[in-house]
């Protein structure tokens, strides 16, 4: 029987510990096994947004292959536009920076998309379709590249989220303003990204929701002020921290009973093994991590299909046609 949602899992695919500053190494890729054999149990299907370090690693090579081959999952693109060739060090100061790609002058983004794409494609073997921006930064320049290479869905849009103070380039504008972008999937307006259109590029926001109703909002911005002091709504998103199954569980069942027909749900592969994130630093806070995964799947495999998300772009459009 067809469920009412689908669970859309995303891994940013990408190097071991890009929080700190040393080597680029992508051991994390020996650790991604356990998470795939997890998802398997309860049917779900993740989708392995890939940056260039872990798309040239042979052990991901071999992982990603094997999933492409069994159907149990999906590779799409991500991209670190930093160390992602080809190189542009007027930009990034020689990767010192870590530079948004709509930071790049138009002809090296163009050349990063087109190098990212061909190389996962020939790697795989599959068409790339699935996407999302390094580090949530998007525009339209970018989405018209991503539909003249072929992709039919991106991610990167976090409603409610403003990284603007979040910067790439030391000198640059930081990232794209979220906060009044649709919660929902919408086919992109390549004029307005912000506006739902006619474009055949399907726009899948993260799972991402204020975490206090609008009236608690006020009362802390009004004692803000008075206290002279601003600070950012707090935010909830459907992606494991420490010891977090609980607040998963709460926003998943906000959301779904808010009338949505999917769940998104990311982590990044470097937080799968001991010490490759700030986030999840030895072995009990992975055993951790697996046990609040697993309660959450356990409370969603009943009640959402797992899907890729060019699986659920397909169901989307077919469904948007029947309602024209």
């Amino acid at each position: 029987m067809q469920k009412p949602a689908s669970f859309l899992i995303t891994i940013d695919t990408e190097g071991d510990n890009l929080w700190g500053n040393g080597p680029l190494t992508t051991h994390n890729a020996g650790f991604l096994e356990r998470f795939q054999l997890l998802c398997e149990q309860f049917g779900f299907k993740p989708c392995y947004l890939t940056n260039h370090e872990m798309a040239v690693d042979p052990v991901f090579q071999a992982f990603g292959r094997d999933i492409v081959r069994r159907g149990s999952g999906e590779i799409g693109m991500h991209l670190h536009a930093w160390n992602s060739p080809p190189d542009h060090p007027q930009t990034d100061q020689h990767g010192v920076d870590k530079a948004y790609l709509i930071e790049y002058p138009d002809s090296v983004m163009r050349a990063k998309v087109d190098h990212m794409t061909k190389l996962l494609e020939d790697t795989f073997g599959v068409k790339m379709l699935s996407h999302r921006a390094g580090r949530w930064a998007f525009d339209s320049r970018y989405a018209q590249l991503l539909l003249e290479y072929g992709y039919q869905v991106d991610c990167s849009v976090t409603p409610h989220i403003d990284w603007r103070g979040t910067l790439g380039t030391r000198n640059g504008q930081g990232g794209t303003d979220y906060r009044h972008f649709p919660e929902q999937a919408y086919f992109i307006d390549m004029e307005d990204i912000a506006r739902p259109g006619n474009s055949a590029l399907l726009e899948i926001p993260m799972s991402t929701r204020l975490k206090y109703p609008g009236w608690v909002r006020t009362v802390r911005g009004t004692l803000d002020k008075l206290r002279g002091k601003t600070r950012p709504d707090s935010m909830s998103w459907l992606r494991p921290k420490r010891n977090n199954q609980a607040e998963m569980i709460g926003l998943s069942n906000r959301i779904l009973a808010a009338g949505s027909n999917y769940l998104e749900f990311m982590l990044h592969s470097s937080e799968f093994m001991p010490g490759g994130s700030p986030t999840f630093p030895d072995t009990e806070s992975i055993e951790q991590l697996y046990r609040d995964m697993t309660g959450l799947f356990q409370h969603l495999a009943g009640r959402c299909q797992g899907q890729t998300l060019a699986e659920y772009r397909q169901d989307f459009a077919a469904i948007s046609a029947k309602t024209r």
